[in-house]
């Protein structure tokens, strides 16, 4: 069969499709991967053939001249709430609202949603696997008869807060109805000639790479578990690095996520670097020149490369501090290594994951207000020093291992694509 993926031009929602684009390669299946321009080169790198659509995205350069996802009414957009007593219509439509007018609609273009139109209706793909939010997959796939899911790169928080909202819309008198997501997307749907379903925010399925612990199955929706393979670029490995040094080593990352798409950090690295000089450990720290001031002295125990891949430098880690983004969390718990997690309840659900490995006493969590290098020293001291953080994380790990492999579910979806493709 033919399998188109789509994605926002962002080579960290790219990356953990990787590993499930090319087992379906192995297993036979054509595999072509679907995002704006600026993404093209990253996906030819991987190996897999890259389709563009749509205009340049330059989804950095459009958060750093709108900043209002940073300020306080950002809150508004808050997919974790879940307490009964807040999720009342005002607010889970004031949730959907600010989501389609502060991000949909700047990933899914009308532009882009023409081309993946077109080209689906070109190559026919039986099955279109797309990100949560870019939902012109979902248009492109109901335009050419294909089978279609989402490949979740987090907690389905989208998901859950479509159910509340959907609940909530049903309660209401009939003049107070609106649903501006489905208008939005039943105009676009109907540029192709189709007619809007729900199918087209939530998918027929849903591709899920979390832990089971970390899985929301109070939403009715339909997920197929898979385990996010690591896959984090090409890049040559040095020679002192495969060997696990004599001393613990620290991998310090703020991801690709900060890096490429928010440029927060919320990591205070020359007071960390200053803080750990004198501790008998080596500390990688993979950061740009936007990330560290050039000026900035680093101790004889701290190397910084502009960018390293974290599925080769991890195992050699004792510890990694990191901003709860999905990738690097991932690959801490394939790798079995504690984590020190900084982050906010603004990326994602960040927040939730640290405080779930908490529970399982693989991770230590810090909010970013006020964090001093003092504050991260001691803490980190205690996630390398003390065993129970070992030990849990290899608990992790080993629930981690148990998910199906990429390979495993390739059977399932082509028995799904042939029960729900319509051409």
């Amino acid at each position: 069969m033919r399998v188109l993926f789509n994605t926002f031009a962002a080579s960290s929602h790219l990356y953990p499709m990787v590993s499930v684009a090319w087992a379906l390669h192995a297993a036979g299946h054509e595999v072509r991967v679907a995002s704006q321009p600026d993404l093209v080169d990253t996906i030819a790198r991987t190996g897999l053939p890259a389709v563009p659509v749509g205009e340049p995205l330059d989804l950095a350069r459009q958060m750093r001249e709108d900043t209002s996802w940073r300020e306080e009414d950002s809150r508004a957009g808050d997919l974790r709430e879940v307490r009964p007593e807040v999720l009342t219509w005002d607010f889970v439509s004031g949730v959907q609202d600010w989501h389609l007018r502060n991000i949909f609609q700047h990933l899914n273009t009308d532009s882009v949603l023409d081309d993946i139109v077109t080209v689906a209706r070109e190559w026919q793909p039986d099955l279109v696997l797309w990100d949560s939010m870019t939902f012109s997959g979902a248009v492109a796939a109901r335009a050419c008869g294909a089978a279609h899911a989402r490949f979740l790169f987090g907690q389905d928080l989208i998901g859950r807060m479509r159910v509340n909202f959907l609940r909530r819309l049903a309660e209401q008198p009939a003049p107070a109805r609106r649903d501006l997501l489905a208008d939005w997307l039943g105009r676009a749907v109907a540029r192709a000639g189709g007619t809007f379903a729900e199918d087209l925010v939530v998918g027929q399925w849903s591709l899920d790479m979390t832990v089971p612990w970390l899985r929301l199955d109070d939403t009715g929706l339909e997920y197929l578990p898979v385990r996010y393979i690591p896959y984090t670029g090409a890049s040559p490995v040095p020679e002192w690095l495969p060997e696990r040094p004599a001393r613990p080593r620290v991998c310090l990352t703020a991801g690709l996520g900060g890096r490429e798409v928010t440029g927060e950090d919320w990591i205070p690295y020359p007071e960390l670097f200053d803080a750990v000089a004198d501790l008998d450990v080596e500390v990688v720290a993979t950061l740009n020149a936007d990330q560290l001031d050039p000026g900035t002295k680093l101790p004889d125990n701290v190397r910084v490369f502009d960018f390293y891949p974290l599925n080769v430098l991890l195992p050699t880690c004792s510890a990694v501090v990191h901003h709860g983004g999905t990738g690097a969390y991932a690959l801490a718990l394939a790798h079995g290594v504690p984590q020190l997690v900084v982050s906010t309840e603004l990326w994602w659900d960040a927040v939730d994951k640290a405080r779930a490995l908490v529970d399982r006493d693989a991770a230590i969590f810090l909010e970013p207000s006020g964090l001093t290098g003092r504050t991260l020293r001691e803490n980190l001291v205690r996630l390398i020093g003390e065993p129970s953080f070992r030990a849990g994380a290899r608990r992790v790990q080993a629930e981690y291992n148990a998910t199906p492999s990429p390979l495993d579910v390739v059977g399932r979806l082509e028995r799904l694509t042939a029960a729900h493709r319509s051409r």
